[in-house]
């Protein structure tokens, strides 16, 4: 299987691509973007938390525990005290990091339901449970930060497949199609449980109709595709004046790019144009 490392360099490497896609199309403000952005980054190493007593695991633990004790301090509605929410902070950090832990290796093996399409989507789901409902964040971007994390997820069991396959001895190696696979077939419980979990996270996600509606948008993606290359100038330099290069067809001047949907999932809406000013009499 692909290292620490590489799961990293790789998944950031993804995430950073679907991030530059998702703020060319306007999908999501600068202001949400770096929270869908890391949410890929980390699907990309999730798959290995069932690592026992490994460097990973206990870094993803000590990750998640800290992201929760703070998603729970921030998402407090009551006026607690000081040491009320000190209390609520320290527990849910020590919990999570040490109790969770011990009570996800009893019942986890690596290479096991962890490493499944069907535990990808319960990830996503529960991601936008939590974007949701512990973030604030809006229905849209809760979906994106989805849709990053099973790309993230994806991405890694992708890579250890790969890495199954042993390209100069030119042979397959025993763990070949144990990390790419639907569902746990020797354990049919871990995957009946993961299964009413994927279940059970989704009917707790926030509706899908805004994320829906403004990716498939018609004129999100033709607004997209303008700007996939420059249409005049790279960088800023009018390469047209160069001899060296052929006459090629160019955007005509005036040409304004297609406005992209103006379905919000947390974009920065445009100011209201200024109202037109009557004549003083």
């Amino acid at each position: 299987m692909a290292n620490f490392p590489t799961h990293i360099a790789v998944g950031t490497a993804v995430s950073g691509s679907l991030a530059t896609v998702t703020l060319a199309a306007d999908v999501v403000g600068p202001e949400n973007l770096v929270a869908v952005t890391l949410a890929g980054v980390l699907g990309s190493v999730l798959p290995d938390i069932d690592l026992k007593d490994s460097r990973p695991s206990r870094i993803m633990f000590s990750g998640l525990a800290i992201f929760f004790a703070f998603a729970v301090l921030f998402s407090l509605q009551t006026p607690y005290s000081v040491a009320e929410m000190m209390l609520l902070w320290l527990g849910t950090l020590f919990g999570v990091r040490y109790l969770g832990q011990v009570l996800f290796y009893h019942f986890s093996y690596h290479r096991g339901i962890w490493h499944s399409i069907l535990a990808g989507l319960f990830c996503a789901f529960f991601t936008a449970v939590i974007y949701r409902r512990l973030l604030g964040r809006p229905d849209g971007v809760a979906w994106l930060a989805a849709a990053f994390m099973f790309a993230g997820f994806l991405t890694h069991l992708i890579l250890d497949e790969l890495y199954s396959v042993d390209v100069t001895d030119t042979r397959i190696k025993a763990s070949f199609g144990t990390a790419l696979k639907l569902l746990d077939a020797k354990h049919p419980g871990h995957s009946t449980a993961m299964a009413l979990a994927m279940v059970l996270a989704f009917l707790m996600a926030p509706p899908t109709g805004t994320f829906v509606q403004s990716v498939t948008s018609r004129t999100l993606w033709s607004g997209l595709q303008q700007r996939l290359l420059p249409h005049d100038r790279w960088f800023g330099v009018d390469w047209r004046g160069m001899a060296w290069l052929p006459d090629m067809p160019f955007r005509p001047k005036g040409a304004v790019p297609a406005t992209t949907s103006p379905i919000a999932t947390g974009s920065i809406a445009a100011p209201p144009p200024p109202a037109e000013q009557k004549p003083a009499k």
